[in-house]
């Protein structure tokens, strides 16, 4: 809480404080995951969903050389409409914060500044992983290393369905990290509530999520519990239409020579164009929707 670091919006400070449930929120899905105005909208929509069930929310990003625990709508329409903001993982966390430049956190950042401040639960719309093809690119997202060490638990909608879900779940159990779904047996693809994949865990109670929280913090078993919260069936778009967007969206990256960290944002943009926004209705959907539990969780954590 005293790291010279970190901006800590008063709400959430007084919560925290007093042992009130706080849920971190990311700023990608502002500055890299959604059109403006759309994107501050719902950055908007998704704390008064937290709001709601009784929580705090903290969105977290990097401006002036501070990690900001909790924005104001007028930072959350900065980070909506300013260009050249950073996407920030754990390796550019230093180079932006000493260059005093404006940073969107992903998940892996977003963690690491919540544990600093002490928020236990932290709601996004899907984790990274391995990519398709990692046995030629290595390219596996920060977001799982982070996960393995750090005790903030994450609730999301699965996996992306842009990555190599099977390949994701083996690493998962690999760092030994609980993957819990919410009400239902197979474990959700992002836009779908399907992947092919059964769900290591299933839970059906917010209050038993969190017991499994604590209990695992409580042995000393460092690391997250993925919450993986499948969409809403009437928001979902059958796997068959958003894997064909995928292998065309794929095609696109590769012609263009899009790699690293800016495959994600490209990929979620060229599906979202090429939907007819049918994506992006689903993307704000699950957002919501995952910003909900882990309120729920939150609070029953707090308890």
């Amino acid at each position: 809480m005293q790291n010279d670091f970190l901006v800590i919006q008063p709400e959430v400070k007084e919560a925290l404080s007093n042992n009130r449930p706080v849920v971190a929120l990311e700023s990608t899905i502002i500055s890299h995951g959604m059109p403006w105005p759309r994107n501050v909208e719902t950055a908007i929509s998704v704390e008064n969903a937290v709001r709601k069930e009784g929580a705090v929310p903290a969105t977290i990003a990097i401006k002036n050389g501070k990690c900001h625990i909790g924005l104001s709508v007028e930072e959350i329409e900065f980070f909506g409409q300013t260009k050249n903001v950073w996407k920030v993982s754990l390796r550019d966390m230093p180079y932006v914060i000493s260059n005093k430049l404006p940073g969107a956190t992903t998940v892996a950042a977003t963690m690491r500044i919540a544990s600093m401040a002490g928020i236990k639960i932290f709601a996004t719309g899907g984790i990274g992983g391995v990519h398709r093809e990692a046995q030629h690119t290595m390219d596996i997202s920060a977001d799982l290393t982070e996960m393995s060490h750090t005790n903030v638990a994450v609730v999301s909608a699965g996996v992306k369905s842009i990555l190599d879900i099977g390949l994701t779940l083996e690493y998962l159990e690999t760092m030994g990290i609980p993957v819990v779904t919410f009400g239902q047996d197979e474990f959700p693809s992002f836009y779908s509530t399907k992947s092919g994949f059964n769900s290591p865990l299933r839970i059906d109670e917010p209050d038993a999520i969190a017991e499994l929280i604590n209990t695992k913090w409580n042995l000393g078993l460092n690391g997250t519990v993925l919450i993986a919260n499948p969409i809403q069936k009437e928001f979902e778009v059958a796997p068959e239409i958003i894997e064909s967007h995928i292998q065309n969206a794929l095609s696109a990256a590769s012609n263009n020579k899009i790699t690293g960290k800016e495959v994600t944002p490209f990929l979620l943009k060229y599906i979202a164009e090429n939907s007819k926004g049918e994506s992006l209705e689903a993307n704000i959907a699950l957002i919501h929707q995952n910003a909900s539990l882990a309120a729920k969780i939150a609070v029953a954590l707090s308890k």
